[in-house]
Protein backbone atom coordinates (compact mmCIF):
# COMPACT_ATOMS: atom_id res chain seq x y z
CA UNK A 1 0.00 0.00 0.00
CA UNK A 2 1.39 3.76 -0.86
CA UNK A 3 2.76 5.63 2.02
CA UNK A 4 -0.05 8.39 1.67
CA UNK A 5 -2.59 6.23 1.22
CA UNK A 6 -1.92 4.14 4.20
CA UNK A 7 -1.21 7.71 6.31
CA UNK A 8 -4.73 8.48 5.31
CA UNK A 9 -5.85 5.41 7.46
CA UNK A 10 -4.10 6.12 10.42
CA UNK A 11 -5.45 10.15 10.33
CA UNK A 12 -8.98 8.54 10.34
CA UNK A 13 -8.94 5.81 12.45
CA UNK A 14 -7.38 8.59 15.39
CA UNK A 15 -10.13 10.89 14.03
CA UNK A 16 -12.58 9.08 14.79
CA UNK A 17 -12.18 7.39 18.41
CA UNK A 18 -14.95 4.58 17.94
CA UNK A 19 -13.58 1.59 15.56
CA UNK A 20 -16.03 0.01 13.76
CA UNK A 21 -15.87 -3.62 12.55
CA UNK A 22 -16.16 -2.04 8.89
CA UNK A 23 -12.61 -0.80 9.89
CA UNK A 24 -11.30 -4.07 10.47
CA UNK A 25 -12.96 -6.22 7.17
CA UNK A 26 -11.83 -3.87 4.97
CA UNK A 27 -7.97 -4.59 5.88
CA UNK A 28 -5.75 -5.19 3.17
CA UNK A 29 -2.08 -5.31 4.49
CA UNK A 30 0.12 -6.64 7.65
CA UNK A 31 0.66 -2.84 7.99
CA UNK A 32 -2.82 -2.24 7.77
CA UNK A 33 -3.50 -4.50 10.87
CA UNK A 34 -0.46 -3.59 12.98
CA UNK A 35 -2.46 0.14 12.76
CA UNK A 36 -5.69 -0.55 13.57
CA UNK A 37 -5.11 -2.58 16.44
CA UNK A 38 -2.33 0.32 17.65
CA UNK A 39 -5.59 2.30 18.73
CA UNK A 40 -8.39 -0.60 19.03
CA UNK A 41 -6.62 -2.34 21.84
CA UNK A 42 -7.08 -0.46 25.27
CA UNK A 43 -10.84 -0.39 24.01
CA UNK A 44 -11.41 -3.64 22.07
CA UNK A 45 -12.75 -6.04 25.37
CA UNK A 46 -15.51 -2.85 26.08
CA UNK A 47 -16.22 -1.42 23.22
CA UNK A 48 -16.55 -4.57 20.29
CA UNK A 49 -16.52 -7.57 22.92
CA UNK A 50 -18.90 -6.63 25.33
CA UNK A 51 -21.04 -4.22 23.67
CA UNK A 52 -21.38 -6.62 20.20
CA UNK A 53 -21.81 -9.97 22.66
CA UNK A 54 -19.11 -11.58 20.88
CA UNK A 55 -19.48 -14.81 21.23
CA UNK A 56 -17.02 -16.38 19.05
CA UNK A 57 -14.06 -16.64 21.29
CA UNK A 58 -16.02 -18.82 23.91
CA UNK A 59 -17.57 -20.93 21.18
CA UNK A 60 -14.04 -21.85 20.00
CA UNK A 61 -13.22 -22.68 23.29
CA UNK A 62 -16.07 -24.81 23.90
CA UNK A 63 -15.65 -26.41 20.98
CA UNK A 64 -11.91 -27.60 21.75
CA UNK A 65 -13.19 -28.85 25.24
CA UNK A 66 -15.75 -31.30 23.72
CA UNK A 67 -13.03 -32.39 21.59
CA UNK A 68 -9.79 -32.26 23.52
CA UNK A 69 -8.03 -35.70 24.88
CA UNK A 70 -5.35 -34.92 27.81
CA UNK A 71 -2.57 -34.72 26.01
CA UNK A 72 -4.03 -31.96 23.47
CA UNK A 73 -1.66 -29.11 25.39
CA UNK A 74 0.10 -27.06 25.57
CA UNK A 75 -2.08 -24.89 22.91
CA UNK A 76 -1.04 -22.28 20.35
CA UNK A 77 -3.71 -19.62 19.98
CA UNK A 78 -3.41 -18.07 16.92
CA UNK A 79 -4.10 -14.37 16.42
CA UNK A 80 -4.51 -14.02 19.98
CA UNK A 81 -5.66 -10.63 20.43
CA UNK A 82 -6.45 -9.44 23.85
CA UNK A 83 -6.62 -13.09 25.34
CA UNK A 84 -10.66 -13.57 25.10
CA UNK A 85 -9.85 -17.47 23.52
CA UNK A 86 -7.22 -18.21 26.30
CA UNK A 87 -9.87 -16.83 28.74
CA UNK A 88 -12.37 -18.74 28.21
CA UNK A 89 -10.61 -22.06 27.92
CA UNK A 90 -9.00 -21.82 31.30
CA UNK A 91 -12.38 -21.39 32.80
CA UNK A 92 -13.02 -24.96 31.52
CA UNK A 93 -10.35 -25.76 33.75
CA UNK A 94 -10.00 -26.04 37.74
CA UNK A 95 -7.42 -24.22 39.15
CA UNK A 96 -4.93 -26.97 39.03
CA UNK A 97 -5.56 -28.36 36.08
CA UNK A 98 -5.16 -25.13 34.01
CA UNK A 99 -4.08 -25.94 30.20
CA UNK A 100 -1.05 -24.34 29.19
CA UNK A 101 -1.66 -21.28 26.56
CA UNK A 102 0.95 -19.74 24.19
CA UNK A 103 -0.25 -16.76 21.80
CA UNK A 104 0.67 -15.09 18.80
CA UNK A 105 -0.27 -11.94 17.42
CA UNK A 106 0.81 -9.22 15.37
CA UNK A 107 -0.46 -6.96 17.32
CA UNK A 108 2.32 -5.64 20.17
CA UNK A 109 -0.77 -3.58 21.75
CA UNK A 110 -2.93 -6.03 22.11
CA UNK A 111 -0.28 -8.25 23.05
CA UNK A 112 -0.35 -6.25 26.19
CA UNK A 113 -3.46 -6.17 27.06
CA UNK A 114 -3.74 -10.06 26.96
CA UNK A 115 -0.35 -9.89 29.25
CA UNK A 116 -1.81 -8.23 31.90
CA UNK A 117 -5.04 -11.22 31.74
CA UNK A 118 -1.86 -13.37 33.10
CA UNK A 119 -3.97 -16.79 30.67
CA UNK A 120 -0.73 -17.35 28.98
CA UNK A 121 2.57 -19.15 29.15
CA UNK A 122 4.35 -17.53 26.66
CA UNK A 123 3.13 -14.51 24.26
CA UNK A 124 5.09 -13.90 20.90
CA UNK A 125 4.93 -10.95 18.27
CA UNK A 126 4.82 -12.31 14.59
CA UNK A 127 2.85 -11.54 11.24
CA UNK A 128 1.45 -14.98 10.45
CA UNK A 129 1.54 -14.39 6.43
CA UNK A 130 5.41 -14.64 7.16
CA UNK A 131 8.12 -17.60 8.39
CA UNK A 132 7.05 -18.28 12.04
CA UNK A 133 10.13 -18.42 14.58
CA UNK A 134 8.68 -20.88 16.94
CA UNK A 135 9.74 -24.59 18.24
CA UNK A 136 8.37 -27.62 15.60
CA UNK A 137 6.26 -30.40 17.23
CA UNK A 138 5.48 -28.62 20.31
CA UNK A 139 2.19 -28.08 20.53
CA UNK A 140 -0.76 -30.16 20.77
CA UNK A 141 -3.47 -28.11 19.90
CA UNK A 142 -3.94 -25.03 18.08
CA UNK A 143 -7.11 -22.44 18.61
CA UNK A 144 -7.75 -19.49 16.77
CA UNK A 145 -11.01 -17.31 16.44
CA UNK A 146 -11.10 -13.78 14.40
CA UNK A 147 -7.72 -14.08 12.42
CA UNK A 148 -8.83 -16.21 9.42
CA UNK A 149 -11.12 -13.17 7.96
CA UNK A 150 -11.25 -10.72 5.68
CA UNK A 151 -7.98 -8.93 5.41
CA UNK A 152 -6.13 -11.17 7.74
CA UNK A 153 -4.62 -14.42 7.42
CA UNK A 154 -5.61 -16.51 4.78
CA UNK A 155 -5.44 -20.89 4.13
CA UNK A 156 -1.39 -20.78 3.30
CA UNK A 157 -0.66 -20.39 7.18
CA UNK A 158 -2.07 -23.99 7.95
CA UNK A 159 0.88 -25.99 6.35
CA UNK A 160 2.96 -23.02 8.86
CA UNK A 161 1.26 -24.41 12.21
CA UNK A 162 1.11 -28.07 11.40
CA UNK A 163 4.85 -28.05 11.30
CA UNK A 164 4.49 -26.57 15.01
CA UNK A 165 2.14 -29.44 16.41
CA UNK A 166 3.00 -33.03 17.08
CA UNK A 167 1.00 -36.14 15.50
CA UNK A 168 -2.47 -36.14 16.42
CA UNK A 169 -2.79 -32.61 17.60
CA UNK A 170 -6.15 -31.11 17.41
CA UNK A 171 -7.03 -27.95 15.66
CA UNK A 172 -10.30 -25.46 16.05
CA UNK A 173 -9.92 -22.87 13.76
CA UNK A 174 -12.40 -20.24 13.02
CA UNK A 175 -12.78 -19.13 9.71
CA UNK A 176 -15.19 -16.05 8.38
CA UNK A 177 -18.18 -17.18 6.50
CA UNK A 178 -17.71 -14.71 3.26
CA UNK A 179 -13.98 -15.17 3.62
CA UNK A 180 -13.76 -19.00 3.23
CA UNK A 181 -15.14 -18.82 -0.17
CA UNK A 182 -13.69 -15.69 -1.00
CA UNK A 183 -9.97 -16.77 -0.35
CA UNK A 184 -10.58 -20.33 -1.38
CA UNK A 185 -10.07 -22.00 2.34
CA UNK A 186 -12.20 -25.38 1.32
CA UNK A 187 -9.64 -26.32 -1.43
CA UNK A 188 -7.13 -26.00 0.99
CA UNK A 189 -8.27 -28.01 3.40
CA UNK A 190 -9.24 -30.24 0.48
CA UNK A 191 -5.76 -30.73 -0.27
CA UNK A 192 -3.98 -30.88 3.83
CA UNK A 193 -6.47 -34.18 3.82
CA UNK A 194 -5.52 -35.49 0.14
CA UNK A 195 -1.98 -34.89 1.04
CA UNK A 196 -2.50 -37.09 4.35
CA UNK A 197 -1.47 -33.68 6.89
CA UNK A 198 -5.01 -33.86 8.11
CA UNK A 199 -7.92 -35.91 9.19
CA UNK A 200 -11.05 -35.15 7.69
CA UNK A 201 -12.34 -31.84 8.72
CA UNK A 202 -15.30 -31.59 10.65
CA UNK A 203 -17.55 -27.77 10.21
CA UNK A 204 -19.65 -26.24 12.68
CA UNK A 205 -21.53 -23.45 12.23
CA UNK A 206 -20.59 -20.55 14.51
CA UNK A 207 -23.04 -17.40 15.17
CA UNK A 208 -20.23 -14.70 16.20
CA UNK A 209 -22.78 -12.51 18.38
CA UNK A 210 -25.23 -12.47 21.43
CA UNK A 211 -26.57 -8.76 21.57
CA UNK A 212 -25.48 -6.65 18.13
CA UNK A 213 -28.21 -4.82 16.04
CA UNK A 214 -25.71 -3.64 13.18
CA UNK A 215 -25.64 -4.62 9.69
CA UNK A 216 -23.45 -7.61 10.73
CA UNK A 217 -25.25 -8.74 13.78
CA UNK A 218 -26.14 -11.88 11.76
CA UNK A 219 -22.91 -12.26 10.71
CA UNK A 220 -21.22 -16.44 10.63
CA UNK A 221 -18.82 -18.40 9.96
CA UNK A 222 -17.29 -21.85 10.30
CA UNK A 223 -15.38 -23.37 13.18
CA UNK A 224 -12.84 -26.24 11.38
CA UNK A 225 -12.15 -28.96 13.79
CA UNK A 226 -9.41 -31.92 12.98
CA UNK A 227 -6.23 -33.37 13.68
CA UNK A 228 -2.45 -33.17 12.66
CA UNK A 229 -2.29 -37.07 11.07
Amino acid sequence: MPNDTHNDMNSDMQNDPKISLDDAYGLKTPEDNIALYRDWAETYDAEFAQDRGYQYPQVIADIYARHAKPNDNPILDVGSGTGLVASALQEHHTDDAQLTIDGVDISPEMLAVSRAKGVYRHLFEADLTQSIDLSELQYGAVVSAGTFTHGHVGPEAFIKLLRLCRAGALFVIGVNGTAFDQYHFGSHFAALQADKHITPVEFIRVQYYASASDDHAADQGFAAVFRKV
